[in-house]
C-alpha cells in the first residue's frame, strides 16, 4: 500500500493528463464527501480539516458556510429582516458589504478579512468630502455582525460569528453628540419649513420636535397608527423591535387634524411621496430649509436630540427622557444628564429643606 493510500489520498489522472490528488470520506451520520485537488498537500490539509470538523460537530455548518456567499446572505436578510423603517444609510451600509465581499463564500470571511475592509472604510471619503467617522464605521460593522448572527440562529449557515468576542476591533466610540436648536434657531427653521414648497415638511418637522420620533418612523406613519381621540400614535416597527406609544399634543396635533381634512383616500400614508404608495423623501427640502434658516452643523436626527434636550431642561428626569425616546436603558440618555442639573438641584434642595428645615 502506498503512502498516499495510507493517508487516505489517492491519485487520479485528469482529462488533460495532469495528476489530481483525491480523497473521499464515508462516515456514519454525515454526507459522503469527495474532493479533488491539484496539490497533494492541499488534499491532505482539507481532508484533515473535514475530519476534525466532523469530530467537533461543526462539519454541517462548515459545509453550509462553503455553499453560501455573503451576497446570498444579504439578499435573504433584506427580504426578511430589513424593516420598512430602515434608513437610506442602513441600506447603503448593507449594499457596501455586498459590493465589496458579496462573491466571497461565508467560510472565507474571516476576522482578518473583515479587519482589512474595516480599514478601507476608515480611509474612505464620504459624499460630504470628509473621511468616514468612527461612528459610521461602527455602524457598518454592526450591520455585518447582525447579518452573521441571523445566519447562525435562523439560517444555519454558520457555526460562529467571525466578529464575536472582540475578534474584530471597532474604532473608538465617539463622544455623544448633543446638538439642539436654540430658541432663535428653532424659530428660523420652523419659518423656513413653513415657507417651503414641500407642504408636508412643516408638519413633519413639528412632529419630530414635539415627539422625538425618528425620520423613518415619521415618514412611514399610516392613519391607522393614529388615535386622535386619545391623542396618541402607536409605532409598531421601532429600532429596538418593541411597540411604542407616542403622545401628540399642541401644534403637532393641530397640524395632523388639518392633514386629515385634506387627506386623500388613495393611500393610507400620512406623508405620501410623489407616488402615493410610497412615503415622502423630505431630504432635499429639509436641506434647503436649513440653508434658508442659516443653520449649520445640524442633521434631521438632531431634532430628536432637541426634543430630548427640551424635556431635560423642562424638568424631566433621565428615566422620563429614556421612556419618551423609547430607550430600554438610561445609558443612551446620559448625554442629556447635564441638562437635568437644574431639576436635580431643585429636588435635592426640597429634600434638604424637608429634613433639616429652611436655612
Amino acid at each position: 500500500m502506498s503512502k498516499s493510500q495510507r493517508d487516505g489520498i489517492f491519485e487520479r489522472l485528469s482529462k488533460d493528463g495532469s495528476t489530481r490528488y483525491c480523497f473521499q470520506i464515508r462516515k456514519k451520520g454525515f454526507p459522503h464527501v469527495f474532493q479533488s485537488h491539484r496539490r497533494k498537500t492541499d488534499a491532505v490539509k482539507e481532508r484533515n480539516r473535514i475530519l476534525a470538523a466532523m469530530e467537533d460537530g461543526k462539519f454541517l455548518h462548515a459545509t453550509e458556510a462553503r455553499k453560501h456567499t455573503l451576497k446570498e446572505l444579504i439578499e435573504r436578510y433584506e427580504k426578511g429582516h430589513l424593516k420598512k423603517i430602515a434608513s437610506s444609510k442602513q441600506i447603503a451600509e448593507i449594499r457596501w458589504w455586498k459590493a465589496q465581499l458579496g462573491e466571497r463564500r461565508l467560510s472565507d470571511i474571516t476576522p482578518v478579512l473583515i479587519t482589512e475592509y474595516r480599514d478601507r472604510l476608515q480611509q474612505e471619503i464620504t459624499v460630504r468630502g470628509k473621511l468616514r467617522s468612527n461612528g459610521s464605521v461602527r455602524r457598518y460593522l454592526a450591520v455585518l455582525s447582525h447579518m452573521f448572527s441571523v445566519a447562525i440562529k435562523e439560517f444555519g449557515w454558520l457555526q460562529d460569528n467571525p466578529m464575536a468576542s472582540g475578534k474584530v476591533n471597532k474604532p473608538k466610540e465617539p463622544k455623544g453628540r448633543v446638538r439642539f436648536l436654540s430658541e432663535e434657531e428653532r424659530e428660523r427653521l420652523l419659518a423656513a419649513c413653513q415657507n417651503s414648497s414641500n407642504k408636508l415638511l412643516y408638519p413633519i418637522v413639528v412632529l419630530a420636535l414635539s415627539t422625538g420620533m425618528r425620520l423613518g418612523e415619521l415618514i412611514n406613519l399610516h392613519w391607522d397608527d393614529l388615535d386622535l381621540q386619545r391623542e396618541r400614535i402607536t409605532l409598531h416597527d421601532t429600532k429596538n423591535g418593541e411597540r411604542r406609544s407616542v403622545p401628540i399634543k399642541g401644534l403637532a396635533l393641530q397640524l395632523i387634524m388639518k392633514l386629515k381634512e385634506t387627506r386623500t383616500r388613495v393611500t393610507d400614508l400620512l406623508f405620501p411621496g410623489v407616488s402615493p404608495y410610497k412615503p415622502i423623501d423630505p431630504r432635499f427640502s429639509w436641506e434647503m430649509a436649513l440653508k434658508k434658516a442659516g443653520i449649520e452643523n445640524f442633521r434631521f436626527h438632531d431634532l430628536r436630540h432637541s426634543f430630548a434636550s427640551y424635556l431635560a431642561m423642562n424638568g424631566a428626569t433621565l428615566l422620563e427622557v429614556a421612556e419618551a425616546l423609547g430607550h430600554k436603558t438610561l445609558a443612551c440618555v446620559k448625554i442629556y444628564a447635564h441638562l437635568c442639573d437644574s431639576h436635580k438641584d431643585k429636588v435635592v434642595s426640597q429634600m434638604n429643606a424637608k429634613i433639616f428645615g429652611e436655612v
